[in-house]
């Protein structure tokens, strides 16, 4: 076990929903600045914020004070991703290697488009449906090179180690050969996704092909030293909240009453039952261009 725990705020799919980490301690930490990027040797931590299957577009809040999970909102309303024919949501358990940081001033020679702002993703490919909040150890497979309206946006492919199956997993061809289909699934998954948004397919570097185990650890290293200069404060967060406990030489470092402080001051949550809109179930069909 990974030692850290989570804590649910307000009532699941409001506005007022957050997620809350802690360590062993019990004390408040930040998901992004806090869990240590490594769990092993070769071995990443990362914070579910999506189960499989589910719509809700769950994300660390990197702007709010700790960090905490939160939905996603677009023009006032919580934001679900569309079950794009023949898919149900998300198709892996999807989230954030913790102490990564995509910089928007950073132009990827790989891409030739800077940054999206947030820790890098990762899909966890394993058999078992994880919990939102739940911290997993994975190893990882490979990597996709995605391009979001103009913004690197790297998909990081893994399996938890836990898994009964992580031991024949060591790369990206295993995948490709111990289930079929599911690589070309998540690029077709990740082009189409925004279209019922009314957004364009998203677009992809290298052909749209996997890369593989060594070239995504260097990826998830370089975020890593991305995410150190801006912890630091030798780059400029532009409104992300670096206010974290444990990293030593970081101006933002905080006691553990001051994290307790802010999940205090929260407002109260709304009490009234929230309920997944009816519409979040539907089919939505799209030609593939």
């Amino acid at each position: 076990m990974s030692g850290f725990s989570s804590e649910e705020r307000a009532a699941p799919f409001s506005l007022e929903y957050r997620v809350f980490f802690k360590n062993e301690k019990g004390q408040y930490i930040s998901p992004f600045h806090d869990i240590p990027i490594y769990a092993d040797k070769d071995v990443f931590n990362m914070v579910v914020e999506v189960p499989r299957w589910s719509n809700a577009k769950m994300e660390i809040a990197t702007k709010d004070p700790l960090n905490p999970i939160k939905q996603d909102v677009k023009k006032g309303k919580l934001r679900y991703v569309a079950n794009v024919f023949p898919y149900k949501g998300y198709i892996w358990n999807y989230g954030a290697i913790p102490q990564t940081w995509e910089d928007p001033g950073h132009n990827d020679e790989h891409t030739g488009c800077c940054g999206d702002n947030d820790p890098i993703d990762v899909c966890e490919i394993g058999s078992r449906v994880c919990a939102r909040g739940e911290i997993i150890r994975v190893k990882v497979l490979g990597i996709l090179a995605m391009i979001d309206e103009g913004e690197t946006d790297w998909k990081v492919i893994a399996i938890n180690v836990d898994d009964p199956d992580a031991a024949n997993y060591n790369g990206i061809n295993d995948v490709k050969r111990l289930k079929p289909g599911y690589l070309e699934a998540t690029v077709d998954w990740f082009r189409r996704y925004k279209v019922p948004d009314g957004k364009p397919e998203n677009q992809f570097s290298f052909n749209a092909e996997f890369k593989d185990k060594d070239f995504a650890t260097d990826i998830i290293k370089s975020t890593h030293d991305y995410w150190r200069a801006l912890v630091t404060k030798k780059t400029d967060g532009k409104g992300i909240s670096c206010m974290n406990t444990t990293v030593s030489g970081s101006p933002y470092k905080c006691d553990p009453d001051a994290a307790k402080a802010i999940v205090d001051a929260l407002p109260p949550p709304c009490e009234s039952a929230c309920t997944i809109p009816a519409d979040v179930d539907k089919w939505f069909h799209h030609q593939k261009n």
